[in-house]
């Protein structure tokens, strides 16, 4: 056992890996890659979601009824789709960050890439349903702070049609 704590506190000292920096060119060449795994991930985690109310709702009524039969061939058929669907979300998560990228908002699709612009680090952004990456913003600030990487593209507020 002590070999194994020794193991853990050498693990604990390692230091994380610089964080990757991205071009403009390897942040779309990685978003395009990426998209299909984000809307997997966004998929299987509402999928997810229904899958755990309905759990907690057979729950609620074993409780509250007591000496309900339990429908153990659905639920479970139900807990098999369950841990399919985590694994399919796990995976497509870990697809995406072993990139460098970063999920900001798994709800609408939004991506930061880090980069670099006028010696400032920055995130290139990105949400699901633009057309590239157009927009970024410094890394204290957020998605309501995104300005045009050209100032002649559309501003944050807008969308595409």
């Amino acid at each position: 056992m002590a070999d194994e704590e020794d193991d853990d506190q050498e693990q604990d000292e390692t230091p994380e890996p610089p964080q990757r920096v991205f071009t403009l060119t390897e942040a779309e060449r990685a978003r395009q890659e990426l998209e299909p795994f984000l809307v997997e991930a966004m998929d299987s985690r509402k999928k997810l979601s229904g899958l755990d109310s309905e759990l907690a709702a057979v729950s609620a009524r074993i409780m509250m009824m007591g000496g309900v039969i339990v429908p153990y061939e659905k639920l479970a058929a139900v807990r098999v789709e369950h841990n399919r669907l985590a694994e399919t979300l796990k995976s497509a998560l870990n697809r995406i960050l072993e990139t460098g990228c970063l999920i900001k908002d798994l709800d609408v699709g939004l991506l930061d890439f880090p980069a670099v612009i006028n010696q400032q680090e920055v995130y290139l952004c990105w949400k699901l349903g633009e057309d590239r990456i157009r927009f970024y913003h410094r890394q204290d600030e957020g998605f309501a702070n995104r300005k045009p990487l050209d100032p002649r593209d559309l501003g944050p507020g807008d969308t595409i049609q």
